[in-house]
């Protein structure tokens, strides 16, 4: 299946299939962003995933965005460990003692990420893949690439935690690094216009 109309008759990606997903699918998953600070909330919301599913962890973005310091990777950083302890209990996120230490610790990477290469976005963009052709089905898209599997890799070697190779890909995904809507969603004409705006301002 190439696309899905949804109940407002707008055809989209078949993926989404709540209505909580179509608004992630219509206003979050695929935009392109430089802001370092919504790169750091997908990655803390993504290494909170696993085992889990996206929607579950998705529902829990505001929890998250209370219990992570709006997304402040500084701020994240120097949590100690009488902070962890606290989010341990935290009803608001998933309380899983190495998804909660990794976040910290992934912060910590994260700003030696941005000191090493003036930003965590120009970071990610050397791992992006080269495509030629839009997706036309949801089977045309990868679960991970060969950019993706070096990014895990070298994330890793940094020091970041439950961020594989499908984690990373899915993370390029949805802040816009690659435009994965398939060919007749909506989205995917606009998502190339942003794209297209971004470029012209830079």
């Amino acid at each position: 299946m190439t696309t899905a109309r949804g109940p407002d008759g707008r055809a989209r990606c078949a993926w989404p299939s709540t209505d909580e997903m179509r608004s992630y699918h219509d206003e979050d998953w695929g935009t392109p962003t430089h802001d370092e600070r919504r790169h750091f909330r997908f990655l803390v919301l993504e290494s909170a995933q696993s085992g889990l599913s996206w929607s579950l962890i998705w529902r829990k973005r505001e929890g998250y965005r209370k219990a992570f310091a709006d997304f402040d990777p500084q701020k994240v950083a120097r949590f100690d460990a009488r902070r962890i302890e606290r989010l341990l209990l935290d009803p608001g996120i998933v309380r899983n003692r190495l998804k909660v230490t990794s976040a910290v610790r992934n912060a910590k990477a994260f700003l030696a990420i941005q000191r090493e290469f003036g930003s965590f976005d120009a970071y990610i963009r050397g791992f992006a893949p080269k495509r030629s052709r839009a997706p036309r089905r949801l089977e045309d898209l990868p679960a991970r690439t060969e950019g993706s599997e070096a990014l895990a890799k070298d994330l890793a070697k940094r020091g970041f935690r439950f961020l594989g190779p499908v984690v990373m890909y899915s993370h390029m995904q949805a802040v816009g690094v690659v435009n994965d809507h398939v060919v007749g969603c909506f989205r995917r004409a606009e998502i190339e216009r942003l794209r297209v705006e971004q470029m012209r301002g830079r």
